[in-house]
């Protein structure tokens, strides 16, 4: 029951990094004007958002490997998270004007892989050996 509360942590963590993530690009239109106030040039720069992507990226494979050798062996919680994480890094791929909703579909993919591998290992929990072969 412990594992399972730990991995319930690291995909909550993993969520909360890709939400960040999201708020973070979708939020920098509005903050660009004052960004010289503030003095955070430093997040318009593509390194920082390729860095925190990563970060959410690494986070959720870690969630997501542990869930899926420990419980439910199912792989399409793995499947949405690279979906989501090539959105993700190919955001401008159709244009600066959708640039918003690229971002908002690779996060929902992310954040998606997440909770469905909570439901996955929840509904798995005391696992026997027909959980682990289904």
């Amino acid at each position: 029951m412990s594992n399972q509360t730990d991995n319930n942590l690291i995909d909550r963590i993993g969520i909360w990094t890709s939400g960040l993530c999201a708020v973070h690009c979708l939020a920098l239109p509005v903050l660009l004007p004052i960004m010289p106030i503030i003095g955070a040039s430093v997040f318009a720069q593509d390194w920082f958002e390729r860095t925190i992507l990563s970060l959410s990226m690494l986070i959720g494979f870690w969630a997501l490997f542990v869930g899926f050798f420990k419980y439910h062996r199912q792989l399409y919680p793995v499947y949405s998270l690279a979906l989501g994480g090539l959105v993700y890094w190919n955001k401008d791929i159709f244009g600066e004007a959708y640039e918003p909703f690229t971002i908002a579909a690779g996060a929902f993919l992310i954040i998606a892989a997440h909770v469905m591998n909570i439901r996955l290992c929840q509904s798995c929990h005391g696992c026997n050996e027909a959980c682990q072969s289904a």
